[in-house]
């Protein structure tokens, strides 16, 4: 199964922001395991690097949470093409278009995230993790 996951789920896990940490967590263990492939895109890299720095104020730990995201997760590129694409798209949020760009282009089976509101009329069905780890 291929997924697409969106960079709130991404930091829930790694910031542990309760109440979501636990299941998004599970996603980050699965993806160790194998039991799914999951995807970010290249540009939540730097977004995740952004954040992580602004909470933990460590250039040396932030490097080392980003190893470890490129270890466990496939990284998908984001093109010209996806960002053209993304504009397109009947979603507000650019940030959120060019993410279901990519997942159509790389024909994921589902965007995982917390906002599904965001994801309305993405081209790629949104699933909230809860919802994704009581379907697998």
């Amino acid at each position: 199964m291929n997924v697409l996951i969106d960079t709130n789920v991404m930091l829930d896990a790694m910031l542990s922001r309760s109440p979501f940490a636990e299941d998004a967590q599970k996603l980050f263990i699965m993806a160790a395991e194998e039991k799914i492939n999951v995807h970010i895109t290249a540009s939540s890299i730097t977004y995740i690097y952004y954040l992580l720095h602004k909470y933990l104020h460590d250039k040396k730990r932030c490097k080392q949470e980003i190893y470890k995201i490129i270890k466990i997760f496939n990284i998908l590129d984001v093109t010209g093409s996806d960002c053209e694409k993304a504009l397109e798209l009947p979603i507000e949020d650019y940030e959120d278009a060019l993410l279901a760009a990519c997942a159509k282009r790389r024909k994921m089976e589902c965007i995982i995230t917390r906002n599904i509101k965001d994801f309305v009329n993405s081209p790629v069905r949104a699933v909230l993790p809860s919802d994704f780890l009581k379907s697998i």
